[in-house]
């Protein structure tokens, strides 16, 4: 149950390794922050602490090699196996800010960036490791030709109640298709998934939602697609967990639909801020670094401190007589001989 705010969704956690522990409750995520779970999975640091009980303190020298964030449209929760969580607040969000700091620490090696929904037709890939992703289909054309093909999922799949004629259905279908599509390109490439480079897959499905505004969420066909998508994903998780060899973290984000931030309530707050605690419109001081800049520096200058003290005291209190040739030279017993 959901106490604070308004819960629209569910994350769940298909596969992760023993270095990522996520904690078994019912704590609402706030939806704004899925992106924060994600970095601090894959040992990226985030700029506002998260006091979300769900994910704990996992092995801080052992990050996993890839992070699988599927997002699904049009239903509030899957029966998927794993840990489930209740969203609260279910905005749409992105993970453009861990694809910039996985393409920053890793620019020279060969990091997997993807962020795909062939729906949208909207693709976004970064780094070395494009060249492997050229062929994957992810225009709704390539998309429709792709499903025709003889390796297509359409012959392993039962459609029940769906329609190869209907052009709702194939575009669920389509979607579909991408998952294995990309796991069988990773399996050909296999030196992606070993490489030291963590990897980022990103993946937007809404074919459930037009399947249910074209049948009805009570209708069978909803209920086909839903069990199809259930076990496509699943399918999908395991083989992408055994390809980085079980060191890999998949997660699903469904939602019915996504909530539009309030715009006005935006703006009270910025001109309460304005006005009130910063009325000449100067840039914030404090940065999110700056007690760990800060202990750096404190703790570098008493070490120094101590060091030129001690080094000093004992230069100080040296016996010549003990030392170098050069010191035992000014003894006058060695003078006078």
């Amino acid at each position: 149950v959901c106490v604070l705010g308004v819960c629209g969704g569910e994350f769940s956690i298909l596969r992760s390794p023993q270095s990522v522990v996520f904690r078994d409750g019912s704590w609402p995520i706030p939806g704004e922050r899925i992106p924060d779970v994600a970095a601090l999975t894959m040992g990226f640091s985030v700029e506002e602490d998260l006091p979300w009980p769900g994910l704990a303190v996992g092995d801080l020298f052992h990050r996993p090699q890839a992070t699988v964030l599927i997002t699904v449209k049009g239903v509030d929760k899957l029966p998927v196996k794993g840990l489930s969580y209740p969203i609260e607040n279910a905005v749409p969000f992105s993970l453009d800010s861990v694809a910039n700091a996985i393409h920053t620490l890793f620019s020279e090696e060969t990091p997997v960036v993807l962020q795909l929904a062939p729906s949208e037709e909207r693709v976004y890939m970064v780094g070395k490791a494009n060249a492997v992703f050229e062929d994957l289909s992810v225009t709704l054309r390539q998309l429709r030709n792709r499903l025709f093909q003889d390796n297509s999922i359409l012959s392993s799949l039962p459609l029940n109640s769906l329609s190869r004629n209907n052009e709702v259905d194939l575009l669920f279908l389509s979607e579909l298709q991408v998952l294995p599509d990309i796991a069988s390109l990773l399996s050909r490439h296999k030196h992606l998934a070993k490489d030291h480079s963590p990897d980022l897959y990103s993946l937007e499905l809404s074919g459930l939602e037009e399947v249910g505004k074209r049948y009805g969420e009570d209708s069978q066909q909803f209920k086909d697609a839903s069990q199809i998508l259930v076990d496509s994903l699943q399918k999908f998780a395991d083989e992408m967990f055994n390809l980085y060899g079980g060191n890999a973290v998949v997660e699903v984000v469904a939602v019915k639909e996504f909530n539009s931030p309030l715009s006005r309530k935006t703006r009270s707050i910025l001109q309460v801020s304005q006005s009130k605690e910063n009325p000449y419109n100067l840039a914030y001081p404090y940065n999110y670094d700056y007690s760990v800049v800060f202990n750096i520096v404190l703790w570098m200058m008493i070490g120094l401190a101590l060091a030129v003290i001690v080094i000093s005291y004992n230069l100080w209190n040296m016996d010549p007589g003990y030392d170098s040739i050069i010191y035992r030279m000014t003894n006058q017993k060695i003078r006078m001989d």
